[in-house]
């Protein structure tokens, strides 16, 4: 199974550091980019973003982590992954998830009062339904007619931890970004995903399988232990988020275990972003397969 490893943009990312970033990242041969999807912030959009690197590289693949799904209109959301498709074929890495991580930015997202779980799995339909090149849809909460906006061959990956999110992999999704998460609640995320997928007659491919991982060198600060614990109440922080390298190692290590392949590695601690970056580049390249 393929190993690769990408590097996270969180919301301190500066909108004018990006060209640069993606440029360094391309010529260093890593794999991919990620960008979250932080609406109150100056971080860059991610699908804008999405667009930006794709189109000043030729190898290096640009993915969400993760897009909210819900509150925005799937065919908007197809048309721009089969245009960014056509333009970067097989460089598009599309994440969704329910909400925003940050509670104040819900209501952005706005959907029928109770029903967002609903409205998450119908959106999943008709976007595949319109990346397929099929033009009419009826469900409870879209309704469409002579939608052509150029099909295209994405894999759709899915975040979440909770049981539903995960029996929601299984059902609708071709792979998994999970985050916050010790190596043995990650296997039994994974175990969670295929019996859904078994249920519903599906198989997700072995190694569409990943994580997002923190690396916090300076040490876990009282702000990253309350999001570790927010994200995964009982947890030891220690678990899910690395303080040096080699600990990242370590847990790399466990996730491959696992039977998780895919990860996006975000830079938490004080070491300046290029120094940061050769690091990246010395220590993880040679994991890859």
């Amino acid at each position: 199974m393929k190993i690769r490893i990408g590097v996270g943009l969180g919301a301190e990312t500066d909108p004018t550091d990006l060209p640069y970033i993606v440029d360094r990242l391309e010529k260093a041969g890593i794999d991919s980019v990620w960008l979250s999807e932080h609406v109150y912030s100056t971080a860059v959009d991610p699908f804008i973003g999405m667009a930006h690197a794709l189109a000043r590289t030729t190898t290096l693949k640009a993915g969400t982590s993760v897009a909210v799904l819900p509150g925005r209109h799937p065919v908007l959301v197809a048309k721009q992954l089969a245009s960014l498709a056509a333009l970067a074929p097989k460089r598009v890495l599309p994440v969704f998830g329910l909400r925003p991580a940050r509670r104040s930015e819900w209501n952005v997202f706005a959907v029928p009062e109770g029903r967002r779980a609903a409205v998450f799995d119908e959106s999943l339909a008709l976007l595949r339904a319109v990346l397929r090149g099929e033009s009419d849809f009826a469900g409870e909460f879209f309704e469409i007619s002579g939608a052509q906006v150029g099909s295209a061959r994405l894999d759709i990956w899915l975040g979440g931890a909770a049981p539903a999110a995960l029996r929601r992999v299984g059902r609708y999704a071709d792979g998994w970004l999970g985050s916050f998460l010790p190596a043995t609640d990650a296997l039994r995320a994974r175990e969670t995903i295929e019996a859904a997928a078994a249920e519903a007659g599906r198989e997700i491919e072995p190694d569409h399988y990943g994580l997002s991982v923190l690396l916090a060198e300076g040490g876990l600060t009282p702000d990253l232990i309350a999001t570790a614990r927010s994200r995964h109440p009982g947890a030891d922080p220690a678990e899910i988020i690395a303080t040096s390298w080699s600990e990242l190692h370590r847990l790399l290590d466990g996730y491959l275990a696992a039977g998780l392949t895919k990860f996006v590695v975000y830079n938490r601690g004080p070491a300046p972003r290029d120094e940061f970056l050769d690091r990246f580049a010395e220590e993880l390249l040679p994991r890859q397969n």
